[in-house]
Parts: C-alpha cells; structure tokens; sequence
C-alpha cells in the first residue's frame, strides 16, 4: 500500500463562512498530510474590491486559515494567492471597461506576488472566465493571465490557473514561457486527467484519476472543495483526496501516486513534500 504523503493542491478554506480549519482537520482525520489552500474570490470574503487593500485584506485571512490549519495537519499547509477570473465580470457589471478592470485586478495580481516573495505565500492564482464574455474582456482576462505568469517568473514560483474546460492549453503555456515562466510550472485546475500544455490540477473523480495514471506524466490531485455552507461538500469534500488515494493504492497505482503527491509537488512548487510529513500521522493509509 502507499505510504506516503497525500496533498490536496486546490482547496478553499473560509475562516468567515464556512469550516475554515475544521475541514482541514477532517482531511487530515482521512489521511491527507498535505493541503495547497486557495483563498476564495475577494466577494465572499470582504464583498466589493475597489484596490490594493481588499485584495490584502483577502488573503491575510486565507494565510491566517492556513497558518491554523498547517498546526492541524502531519505535513503543511500552504496558501495559494491571486485574484478569480470571475472578477472581471462583476467588474464590468460596476462600470469597469475591461482594461480598467484588468488593471485592477493586475494590482491584485502584484500584491500576490508580493506575499510569494515575502514568504506567505507558496504560488498565484490567475486564469479567464470558464464562460462565454464579450471579446474585450476575454482579451483583458488574458492580459491579466499573462500578467500573472511574468509576476510568477519574477518572484519565481507556479502559476494555478482557472480555466474554461478542454484538453488543449499548448498556446496558454506558451504565453508563460514568453513571460519568463517555464511550462512545468503552470497548473491547470479542475483538469481532466489528460492536458496538453499545463500540469493537469485532476479533480479527483474516479474516471479521470483512472485516465491520469494510466500514463507517466505528471498530475496532482485536488477536490476544489468551496466552503460553503449553503453546498456543503461541493465541489468535493475535503475526505476525498485521501479516500482516493486509497482506492487507486488498492488498485496498484503506487508508482502514480508517487508521482502526484511527491515528484510533481517538487517539481511544479520547489516543496518536498516526503520531509515535511511527520511521522506520527493519524488515520494513514
């Protein structure tokens, strides 16, 4: 059976809502060692940003609940910070034009950067509406996209993206890298378990699980879990990654599992995710 460590890489943990750090402490109970804890849109944590500071505002609480939860868990938990896509559109919604709402979110984007080099933070959350928008704002939500990964490569660290749906990302990776970013450290979430261009983020259903070991490149797991308490365990509930990592264990994946839990975290984040676990985990696998 698989030993070793068992990381969640997108997850939201809502210190004002929701769970917050009992989630983590349900997915360390099921025997996840590892979180990557994404902070939730800025609207749900502190409603309408007009700048800098309620961009600040919202990821201190997302380091905050991560800090707590990291006390919780036989690994770490680290925060992953940027701002929603989803943003442009409630932007344009106020009156923004879209390359003012870009504009604004880049200043997000920057101040997300600035905890990645501080410390606090472990990688950026950027990406585009996975819904249909008018072309200005598309091109703009690509602007603040690309924004992002020259941001990332500057403070040298992954990008996670938040994407509409598809297998083909090769023109997305190859932005990255016109920015400085290599591709290997482009995160694709909400994948399925096949991509071209990003390193598929594989939400953790069987199928696509199943898909993603069934060949050698990388992947990590995650369940997107929202933390809410009107849609409690969606998308996934924090007990799913380790439940899956059990099943897929039990099915001789072993040597996948290695791959998504340990060599894909080195390589995409630069953690080791084997020295950091403790040994006196709870409910392991």
């Amino acid at each position: 059976m698989y030993d070793g460590p068992v990381l969640d890489n997108h997850l939201h943990l809502d210190p004002i809502n929701g769970q917050g750090v009992d989630a983590a402490e349900t997915f360390a109970a099921a025997g996840g060692t590892h979180l990557n804890v994404l902070n939730k849109p800025s609207w749900d944590l502190v409603g309408a940003v007009e700048g800098e500071a309620g961009f600040r505002e919202t990821f201190d609480l997302t380091v905050e609940v991560t800090r707590r939860a990291d006390e919780r868990l036989p690994g770490r938990a680290r925060p992953v910070l940027g701002v929603h896509p989803g943003l442009v559109s409630r932007l344009t919604e106020r009156g923004y034009d879209p390359d003012e709402a870009a504009a604004l979110m880049k200043a997000g984007i920057d101040v997300a950067a600035e905890y990645v080099a501080e410390g606090p933070a472990l990688a950026i959350k950027s990406g585009r509406p996975h819904y249909e928008v008018e072309e200005a704002v598309w091109e703009a939500s690509n602007e603040v996209m690309r924004h992002a990964f020259a941001r990332a490569a500057s403070v040298g660290c992954a990008v996670q993206l938040h994407t509409e749906g598809g297998e083909a990302f090769e023109t997305v990776t190859e932005w990255a890298e016109a920015e400085g970013l290599a591709p290997d450290r482009v995160v694709k979430h909400y994948a399925g378990g096949y991509l071209e261009g990003p390193v598929p983020s594989v939400i953790s259903k069987k199928d696509e699980l199943e898909r993603a070991c069934g060949n050698d490149r990388p992947f990590l797991m995650e369940t997107d879990f929202i933390d809410d308490p009107d849609r409690p365990g969606a998308v996934l509930g924090p007990r799913t990654v380790p439940r899956r990592t059990r099943w897929l264990a039990e099915a001789g994946h072993e040597r996948a599992l290695y791959r998504a839990h340990v060599e894909t975290p080195a390589a995409v984040y630069g953690i080791d995710t084997e020295a950091t676990l403790s040994d006196d985990r709870d409910g392991g696998l």
